[in-house]
């Protein structure tokens, strides 16, 4: 029996009533687009086929020719035959062949339409716990593993059905004798593969797992090769990775050398197959009751035959290698999206900022710790709000509620009077702009990076949303200057440089709220200010949302609220909050002495 999938997505997934036909009924939907063109390669095989089936009677024609006219005329219109045959099906099978791929990239074109949207909206938490790198290689894996087997098992076997049925048909015909010993062997590979198959599943879902996890775990060192080298853990890693390899290529090796002994055993039956058809036809052939040319006939169907046998026979292994990739495909395809849209969603046209919280409580898992715990709050439009606290009181999680990455399990936030549950996510996302502390960009020009959220933005409003930035200076001296690709992760400029990017980012999409999560805790004193002078720019008008951990960053904001363990524990203006002289104001007293900690975490 097959074990599980360690994939967290699998077993929940797969709906439990749905067979294994069902799923393979379902997974061949994808290839229904294309049925005029499995259609022709049917025909193309079927002809194929039957060219196969042609040349041993063909062969039978010459040597019974030969014997009986000793004719060379008859010999040289048997070989034009066969030279005809095999032109003819290396014709037929180019085409077949380009429209075989062909389907296959349309099947695998499909199936990544359908699974990457899915990764898109695949819940965040399900993402962080197994890995992009981890889900990647899943992904990729499967599907490969899955149009690998449906082209086996509709351009491979089928054929050999076809090539089964004529053969079975011409050998009973030429000697019924001869055909029945032979096919007393036929089911002897059917057996073979029957007990090859349970270990080779087995070892197939052992794989996915163990390359999903190697390439999860380089994923991240790739990554992070900073921290790595910072620690000089090249070599560690280098050789953690070779090993999992080398982990993995054993399980392969074994698996080949398992695959190599039942193969070897099938050989022999074939062998011993073929031996018998020698020796018993040789003796039919020395009574005379065959001719010469129906024992080499005969003999070139029997080395033809156990081929399509075995491709039969191997359509256990296949369906079943084809299950475990179509649960993992079946996995990213039936999650459940963490929020969707409820089916009267309307689209956002336009808001005025108005941002209301009533009694929001919240927690990533039922039944654990509630992060928020009843937190009510009311801003008007363009107010700016920030929220200070401990790391681990909330505030990140606070505005991912904002944005509707998560739902509160009690409570409601609005934006203008509209419950957010009510709104359709995309169009609520375009109207919050975001800067956070750790400014990503696209491995992509910064003029792409800079109209990310609104791509049709002309040159002209991306300049000035650069000047607006602070940023059109540094990039004019750019080697191409808009045009300059920025590296992964904006790598190829400096933090504040990425910062004022990630800024006009967000002015350009002209949102009317404002998210800036820790935006220059990152900075140097130079950087700050450039792109604090780009916030205050970018603030001005909208609602705003401040988290920061240096308060000077927040004491020019028009309301402050200090959240710890999930509430609002104090809230007011910087100089009323000061006056309250309790939590906030020693942390503004720790922080001018330079003894800020992160308490409470």
């Amino acid at each position: 029996m097959a074990q599980a999938s360690t994939f967290p997505l699998t077993a929940a997934a797969v709906p439990p009533k749905q067979s294994k036909a069902g799923r393979f009924q379902r997974a061949l939907s994808f290839a229904f687009p294309f049925r005029r063109l499995v259609g022709v390669i049917f025909l193309l095989t079927l002809v194929i086929a039957a060219i196969n089936a042609a040349e041993p009677m063909v062969i039978k024609y010459i040597f019974d020719e030969i014997q009986q006219t000793r004719n060379i005329s008859a010999l040289m219109r048997g070989i034009w035959m066969l030279a005809g045959l095999a032109v003819g099906r290396e014709v037929f099978s180019s085409v077949s062949n380009w429209l075989t791929w062909h389907t296959r990239l349309g099947i695998h074109y499909k199936l990544l339409e359908a699974t990457v949207g899915r990764l898109h909206r695949m819940p965040l938490k399900l993402q962080r716990s197994e890995g992009v790198g981890a889900i990647i290689a899943r992904l990729d894996r499967s599907i490969q593993g899955f149009i690998g087997a449906v082209t086996n098992i509709l351009f491979n076997i089928f054929p050999a059905v076809l090539y089964l049925g004529i053969s079975i048909f011409v050998m009973i015909h030429l000697n019924w004798k001869l055909a029945v010993l032979v096919l007393c062997f036929a089911p002897v590979p059917a057996i073979i593969a029957a007990f090859a198959a349970p270990e080779q599943v087995r070892r197939e879902r052992d794989l996915l797992d163990q390359w999903a996890k190697i390439y999860g775990r380089f994923n991240e060192v790739l990554s992070g090769i900073l921290t790595v080298r910072s620690f000089a853990m090249e070599d560690v890693e280098k050789s953690r990775f070779l090993g999992d390899v080398s982990k993995a290529n054993r399980v392969v090796s074994k698996g080949v050398g398992i695959d190599t002994g039942f193969g070897a055993a099938t050989n022999i039956v074939v062998a011993i197959a073929r031996l018998a058809a020698i020796g018993y036809g040789g003796l039919l052939a020395i009574r005379g009751e065959v001719t010469i040319g129906t024992l080499i006939a005969f003999l070139g169907y029997v080395g033809g035959l156990f081929g399509p046998v075995q491709g039969l026979t191997g359509i256990y292994q296949t369906v079943q290698k084809a299950t475990v990739s179509l649960d993992e495909i079946f996995a990213i395809l039936d999650v459940q999206e963490h929020l969707g849209d409820s089916p009267n969603a309307r689209e956002v046209q336009d808001i005025q900022g108005t941002v209301k919280l009533e009694n929001v409580q919240f927690s990533y898992e039922q039944g654990h710790r509630q992060l928020i715990t009843g937190v009510t709050l009311e801003v008007s439009p363009g107010e700016t709000v920030a929220i200070v606290g401990p790391s681990g009181s909330g505030k990140t999680t606070l505005m991912a509620l904002l944005m509707r990455f998560y739902d509160p399990q009690k409570g409601a936030i609005y934006i203008d009077g509209q419950d957010l549950r009510e709104l359709k996510q995309s169009s609520l996302r375009r109207h919050i702009g975001v800067v956070l502390q750790d400014p990503l960009l696209f491995n992509d020009s910064v003029r792409n990076n800079i109209a990310y959220g609104k791509p049709q933005a002309s040159q002209a409003e991306i300049e000035a949303a650069a000047k607006a930035a602070n940023a059109h200076a540094f990039i004019q001296n750019l080697p191409e200057k808009y045009e300059t690709v920025v590296g992964e992760r904006g790598s190829r400029l400096s933090v504040g440089e990425r910062q004022r990017v990630t800024i006009a980012r967000a002015l350009i999409q002209d949102p009317k709220i404002i998210i800036l999560d820790e935006a220059t805790s990152s900075l140097d004193a130079e950087s700050e200010m450039l792109v604090q002078e780009a916030l205050e720019r970018l603030m001005k008008g909208r609602t705003t949302f401040v988290i920061a951990h240096r308060l000077s960053t927040v004491v020019s904001a028009d309301k402050i609220i200090v959240l710890r363990n999930g509430q609002i524990s104090e809230q007011g203006t910087h100089e009323q909050l000061m006056a309250l002289n309790g939590y906030y104001a020693s942390l503004v007293k720790r922080q001018t002495k330079g003894l800020l900690t992160n308490d409470g975490e």
